[in-house]
């Protein structure tokens, strides 16, 4: 191939789905920005099987292909896309497609290269630029030309600074660079002349010494940072990776999104996506939190759409006060774990106030349980089976809940405390903590006055442990007596053997064997002796 006038600004397209395809467009917009200064063209460069015909298994949906994506590019300000074609380029891969690109910048000579600041992104430009053995610029959040040189605007010192970076060396080469998709909007325009051109790659080889062992999608619901009601943002003040996961504790408490300034994201503490300022994600939030960020700039404009801006930092000069509606000066990392455990402990007294009073002051009714615990669930990333296990349920109970198809019994929400954290202590009122007392002082009363029913715990009415030794007289059910309670039951066979029927499943104990379940699953005792059987019955009630 000839080489072409060097006035093309080229763009990767990552296809592998639409969130991904927006950064690139966002890149693109800024490559046509730059494409205008030098009377130049914006080309979307993309990747892909002949023709389209991906391999890709059928769960893949979200891939785009070549062909549709690049309709797209072309109304989204591209002059020319051009679409690399071979099977093997079926499965995005950075170390594949960097000899793709490199190939053709060598033929084709653009004069810039852009990539979206993506991990991929990032992979494929410092891979391609080693290659092609041309210069590579990272992080750029802006371009421009100055005396006929491209210009790259990027963080440093923290994000305090944006240094001038530009290429070295011989001003014709090509040069390549990661660009900041944030802060920018796709552009809404036609390109020109608007043509596509698919370019057969002959030959596509995985290098020796790597294998593709798989690769998944990350999950659906996960939220986007600019949509959030809630943003806790971490700053440096928080000292640590482990400082800024007290801040994601929170996030997750008040069922929010983490964001974060520029300092965090180069100590790896966070993901780039997390990033709020000038060179990041704009936000507006009906509550943000701001956590040891000093307030600079770069940041607070990212911020400024806020409803209620919240500021925690020890220095109480920090510009970050001049924008809050609410500062606090203290110390973020030793406030931080006291006022997640604040927010969980008033999560569970909402939870508490439907199931208790079943219609609030304010008109909710019992269904904005299902509702709550879902949001719960979802904030802290947990599935229906994880919640069961940890809250002594089945998937079947939580999902039940959360459909409002049943209430839960006051044991669930002490075992959901406990999964948080929380001690109910902290969040039951004392009329509640009294109407569970008695309930299990009703309970004992009520056993210890029958005959098949021997107490070990004389006195321990208001106990939560409390131990019975059971009579079954031989080839008898046993009538329990207030058998459905919340808790825990331990059941030890000290003489004879038991049937226990246990939520329809059948468990047979001989001597010394034993069982624990839940209390609330419907149960019931038979003896398979020709002798009295007898068990020790152990019940722990909340």
């Amino acid at each position: 191939m000839e080489k072409r006038e060097r006035k093309e600004i080229w763009v990767y397209v990552d296809l592998r789905d639409e969130r991904l395809f927006g950064f690139s467009l966002n890149v693109m917009a800024r490559a046509s920005e730059l494409a205008r200064c030098v009377s130049g063209k914006t080309v979307a460069v993309l990747m892909g099987s002949p023709g389209d015909k991906s391999e890709k298994p059928a769960d893949e949906k979200r891939y785009i292909l070549p062909g549709d994506a690049a309709d797209r590019c072309l109304s989204h300000g591209a002059d020319t896309v051009y679409i690399f074609e071979n099977p093997g380029l079926d499965v995005p891969r950075p170390d594949i497609y960097a000899p793709v690109i490199s190939d053709a910048v060598k033929s084709r000579g653009p004069m810039l290269v852009l990539f979206p600041m993506t991990e991929f992104g990032r992979d494929l430009a410092a891979r391609s630029a080693r290659i092609s053995n041309a210069g590579l610029i990272a992080d750029c959040a802006a371009l421009t030309m100055k005396d006929n040189r491209v210009v790259a605007s990027c963080p440093s010192w923290g994000g305090e600074i944006l240094a001038e970076i530009t290429f070295d060396g011989n001003p014709h080469k090509t040069g390549f660079a990661t660009v900041q998709h944030h802060g920018i909007e796709p552009v809404d325009a036609a390109g020109d002349p608007g043509t596509v051109e698919r370019i057969s790659v002959e030959k596509v080889e995985p290098p020796e010494g790597i294998k593709l062992i798989s690769s998944t999608y990350e999950s659906d619901g996960q939220k986007k940072l600019e949509e959030a009601e809630i943003v806790v943002v971490g700053g440096a003040g928080l000292g640590t990776a482990d400082g800024f996961g007290l801040a994601r504790e929170l996030a997750t408490a008040l069922g929010g999104e983490i964001g974060a300034t520029r300092p965090p994201v180069l100590q790896h503490w966070t993901e780039e996506d997390n990033l709020i300022g000038q060179t990041g994600k704009t936000v507006r939030p009906e509550l943000l939190l701001s956590f040891g960020t000093s307030g600079a700039i770069q940041y607070t404009a990212g911020i400024t759409d806020s409803k209620t801006v919240v500021a925690i930092n020890r220095d109480p000069n920090a510009p970050i006060f001049q924008v809050a509606d609410l500062g606090i000066t203290t110390d973020a990392i030793t406030f931080l774990p006291a006022f997640t455990a604040r927010v969980r402990q008033t999560v569970m007294r909402s939870l508490t106030d439907i199931v208790y009073k079943k219609k609030g002051r304010d008109g909710e009714t019992a269904s904005g349980f299902g509702e709550k615990l879902l949001r719960l669930r979802e904030s802290h990333g947990w599935s229906r089976e994880s919640l069961a296990q940890s809250t002594g349920q089945s998937p079947e109970f939580i999902e039940q809940c959360e459909r409002n198809e049943i209430s839960p019994s006051v044991s669930f929400l002490l075992r959901l405390s406990r999964t948080l954290n929380v001690d109910p202590g902290t969040f039951l009122h004392e009329g509640e903590k009294a109407m569970i007392r008695d309930q299990r002082a009703k309970q004992f009363v009520q056993r210890t006055e029958n005959y098949s029913y021997q107490t070990l715990t004389p006195g321990a009415e208001k106990e939560h442990l409390r131990s019975f030794m059971i009579t079954i007289e031989p080839r008898q059910a046993h009538k329990p007596v207030a058998y459905k309670h919340e808790g825990e039951e331990f059941i030890y066979v000290m003489e004879g053997d038991l049937e226990l029927t246990l939520g329809g499943k059948v468990h047979k104990l001989k001597q010394n064997e034993s069982i624990r379940f839940n209390s609330e699953i419907p149960h019931k005792l038979k003896s398979l002796s020709n002798e009295p059987t007898r068990c020790l019955v152990v019940l722990y009630t909340p």
